[in-house]
């Protein structure tokens, strides 16, 4: 039993596919059907149940791909923690997000201070990160609703108010605060279910026991004060946006509800070595959304004396 094979078993468990765990492992399918083969040989078990070409992972294979894993990992997090012990000023980070866009400057910088740190980056909904933290695809996700589990721990990065954007000619331009019943015929612009715009649409509105009215939904956030501008409706935009959108023919509001905020967290397996790459990152992930957070003022002292 050797660590390869544990490997080419550990994918294709995840997927119950011998195909698309060959397409990722980048290897001949015949390859991998052999490699499972002399594995359940050696065990003296069936790992999976087949019907046809279709393959099943059953209680045997359960009970050994959780052990599998935990052995994959540590030696995963051995192997980054002897490069960090060497002084190896690089290794990989792998970071998720609902939407990319509020990270480039972070991204930026980080890639500018520690240029031999290899760098991924994936939009993923709160499920899909679930379960990219679960298998070790990512060191960090950076979370606008609640992402629990086994074994994850975060970090809070930001906490702001969501406005109300509504189109400059719109007949509630003029108005400085709403009341979601207000709204509740408002054709709004938002994004698929899954993502934290929608969440908190839907939360805003079951508390008046209605539900919005949703003229437009697409996957990338970043649109949404465009297709508003366009008069094509009205959205949630978090209030740190405002400012860098000084030139979009936009009002707006603040809603008449205390919960119309957004939260971002900053989410890891505590149970997974951190390397000098992710403490570094976290660090700067930190310290950058402070920095939006409570901008220093012009004129205001940023040091000590």
């Amino acid at each position: 039993m050797d660590l390869l094979s544990l490997r080419y078993f550990r994918e294709v468990a995840r997927r119950e596919h011998i195909s698309r765990a060959a397409e990722e492992l980048r290897v001949a399918q015949p390859s991998v059907s052999r490699t499972i083969a002399r594995l359940e040989a050696e065990l003296g078990v069936r790992l999976f149940d087949r019907q046809g070409r279709a393959i099943r992972l059953n209680r045997h294979g359960a009970a050994f791909l959780t052990r599998v894993e935990r052995a994959l990992d540590e030696l995963d997090d051995a192997r980054r923690e002897m490069a960090d012990a060497a002084g190896l000023d690089d290794g990989s980070l792998a970071v998720a997000a609902e939407t990319l866009l509020p990270l480039t400057e972070l991204l930026a910088a980080f890639r500018a201070a520690h240029p031999g740190v290899t760098l991924r980056c994936l939009q993923s909904t709160p499920e899909v990160m679930r379960a990219q933290l679960r298998a070790r695809d990512v060191d960090f996700c950076f979370a606008s609703q609640p992402l629990s589990g086994p074994g994850l721990g975060a970090v809070r990065l930001l906490r702001e108010e969501v406005l109300l954007a509504v189109p400059a000619g719109h007949p509630l331009a003029a108005r400085e605060r709403v009341t979601v019943a207000e709204i509740a015929d408002e054709p709004f612009i938002t994004t698929r279910q899954g993502n934290w715009q929608r969440a908190l649409l839907e939360r805003l509105f079951t508390a008046i026991g209605r539900r919005p009215v949703i003229s437009c939904e697409g996957d990338e956030p970043g649109a949404t004060h465009f297709l508003i501008a366009a008069g094509l409706g009205i959205g949630l935009i978090p209030a740190l946006a405002r400012p860098e959108l000084p030139h979009v023919p936009l009002a707006w509001l603040h809603l008449d509800t205390p919960d119309c905020v957004r939260t971002l967290d900053l989410v890891r397996r505590e149970d997974s070595y951190l390397s000098t790459a992710a403490r570094r990152f976290r660090a700067m992930a930190v310290a950058h959304f402070a920095a939006r957070e409570h901008p220093a003022r012009p004129g205001q002292e940023t040091g000590a004396g």
